[in-house]
């Protein structure tokens, strides 16, 4: 049975950026972004709603770049992350400027969305297989305690340009056991994973699967964002001038304390992205190849 599924992306970090900086240079031969794309292919999948996680100052300036192209396609939704937007009694540093991470990011959603979810990040292009696959699993799952995540080949998530950041995934059963986030190069013959804990290196085989942040969640996750924001940020009161709530690390309390499950799906798409500003070309010209075996539309949102 076919259910609602929100497309909530994270682009809090996008408006700073509007100024040809390499996360929102046109990729597209209309001037499209990376995020074009995405909500382009979760259309296509069937989400019913698309949610936009910014900074309440960029509004008027995303909304009438991104968000005018596709309001008349699919219903969409605003929610401002902001830095002050903290649990009661949380005295925020005067020098605190960035946001509370991507755990922060999505609780901030929680008002505009009552359905299944899925996360992204803005400035990725994931492939449509990716948002087949997780709108399959929602469509087939009743399972409140039962989430999900695309995991991609890190040979098919990498750059020649340098490191890229990437969550190396363990299972058992097709159920996600761990995540190991790490910087991730090729040295001569083999890519090498670097634990971002300071763990020493190790090598990691080509097919090996990795985390880009695409994870689907039902609405319990937000009964756990917002009991986990709270331990948080007791956790870190006595610092809290760069410390960061993240989803992975809700993910596996979940896990390990609530009995959730995350069923990993794996995408055998490319995965394209502006890491560094030599990847441009790249990423414009596997597009185009895209574009020319009708996957994509040369115009397209006409």
């Amino acid at each position: 049975m076919k259910k609602d599924l929100t497309l909530v992306i994270l682009a809090a970090g996008m408006g700073s950026r509007f100024g040809g900086l390499k996360q929102v240079e046109p990729i597209g031969p209309n001037g499209e972004f990376i995020i074009d794309y995405s909500i382009y292919d979760a259309i296509k999948a069937g989400f019913t709603k698309v949610v936009f996680i910014i900074k309440e100052e960029n509004y008027e300036l995303f909304r009438s770049t991104v968000g005018n192209r596709i309001e008349n396609k699919i219903p969409v939704e605003y929610v401002f992350q902001d830095v002050l937007d903290v649990p009661e009694g949380v005295v925020v540093p005067e020098d605190r400027v960035k946001p509370w991470g991507t755990g922060h990011a999505v609780l901030a959603a929680k008002s505009k969305v009552d359905s299944n979810f899925v996360m992204i990040n803005s400035d990725d292009f994931y492939g449509r297989d990716a948002y087949l696959k997780i709108k399959e699993f929602f469509d087939n799952s009743s399972d409140q305690d039962n989430y999900a995540m695309v995991a991609f080949r890190v040979i098919n998530t990498m750059t020649e340009n340098g490191s890229v950041k990437r969550g190396v995934c363990e299972s058992t059963d097709n159920y996600l056991t761990n995540i190991i986030e790490s910087s991730i190069e090729r040295v001569e013959d083999k890519i090498m994973a670097t634990p971002l804990d300071g763990r020493d290196s190790f090598e990691v085989d080509e097919n090996a699967l990795v985390s880009m942040n695409f994870f689907g969640f039902t609405p319990k996750m937000f009964d756990a964002l917002d009991m986990g924001i709270k331990k948080f940020f007791e956790e870190n009161k006595n610092d809290l001038s760069k410390c960061e709530y993240l989803i992975p690390d809700v993910v596996f309390d979940e896990i390990k304390n609530n009995d959730k499950k995350v069923t990993v799906l794996e995408s055998t798409d490319k995965w394209l992205g502006v890491t560094y500003k030599e990847d441009k070309e790249f990423v414009v010209s596997n597009l185009n190849k895209l574009i020319e075996n009708g996957v994509y539309p040369y115009d397209l949102w006409k």
